[in-house]
């Protein structure tokens, strides 16, 4: 069973300066972040580069976040692949490898209609006895779930919760009136994070918590106390690293944000590459400046 709630960070995958698959420094990386109180992992989704990953490198990540998790907390692993079928043979390679759960996405590069995405979706449950974690962003992948789809989809007790991406905060009020608590929601997008909690989301699945996991959970957690005035202060603090997720470069962003931080390097597989000059610059001052300013976390959450 997955508890769909908290802060489950979409880590990023990290590689060794030859862009091949770091397995010590993706343990390490997820293994902090538990350190840091997170609740759950979200592997190999956008953040964590699917589209450059092959399947047996998804699982090999699968297996890394596993060893860093020694069952603490709940791995989900994403399927995210052009093709259906493609999604089905990481499915099942992926539960062997001790997935808890999966979030899955519409088929990438294709903009299914309605009739199409929800085929795709349930497909994929067929296939899993696993909890799923339905990931609906319009923005990024331009298939949008609204209500009659997530209405068919909600008929299979498989599908738990809803990553919540619209870029809309009418949403989680729209989804809470419509499902009631069918459904577990969590927030998708970093700088929605805290006004979704305060409208009633259940979790957070977060990217800048990469570099700033321990500032991620303590926001979470005074949220979730109803502690308002100080989970505002660290979030108005945040905003501008949270920023950084809202970008077509979140993963050069925010791998460079960890680079700062001390963490892990900055490399990602072609055709990205690292940011350079000026769109560089701009982001390491913004970290720089958030360590200088970093907010004194409550120790009593």
């Amino acid at each position: 069973m997955v508890k769909w709630q908290g802060v489950f960070p979409a880590v990023t995958t990290k590689f060794n300066d030859d862009m091949s698959l770091d397995y010590a420094g993706n343990v390490s990386h997820i293994a902090w972040q538990i350190d840091n109180g997170v609740d759950g992992v979200v592997v190999c989704g956008s953040l964590g580069e699917a589209s450059t990953l092959e399947v047996d490198e998804k699982v090999q990540i699968v297996k890394a976040a596993k060893e860093a998790s020694q069952d603490r907390i709940p791995v989900i692993a994403t399927v995210s692949e052009t093709a259906t079928q493609r999604g089905l043979s990481f499915v099942d390679k992926a539960q062997k490898a001790g997935a808890d759960g999966f979030m899955v996405l519409p088929g990438t590069l294709y903009h299914a209609d309605s009739r199409e995405a929800v085929a795709h979706y349930q497909t994929i449950a067929d296939a899993s006895d696993k909890p799923i974690l339905i990931y609906n962003n319009p923005v990024g992948y331009r298939v949008d779930l609204g209500e009659s789809e997530l209405a068919e989809l909600a008929k299979d007790p498989k599908f738990q919760a809803i990553k919540e991406s619209s870029d809309d905060i009418r949403r989680t009020t729209t989804l809470r009136n419509r499902f009631g608590n069918r459904f577990s929601l969590m927030m998708g997008v970093d700088n929605l994070a805290l006004e979704s909690l305060m409208m009633g989301a259940d979790g957070w699945i977060a990217g800048l918590v990469d570099a700033f996991p321990a500032e991620t959970v303590a926001i979470y957690k005074l949220a979730k106390a109803g502690r308002w005035d100080e989970a505002r202060e660290i979030y108005r603090w945040f905003v501008p690293l949270l920023e950084l997720d809202v970008s077509t470069k979140l993963v050069q962003n925010i791998k460079l944000a960890g680079l700062v931080v001390g963490r892990c390097n900055d490399v990602v597989r072609m055709p990205r590459m690292p940011l350079a000059g000026a769109d560089r610059d701009k982001v390491v001052g913004i970290v720089e400046n958030a360590i200088a300013s970093r907010p004194t976390l409550p120790t009593d959450i």
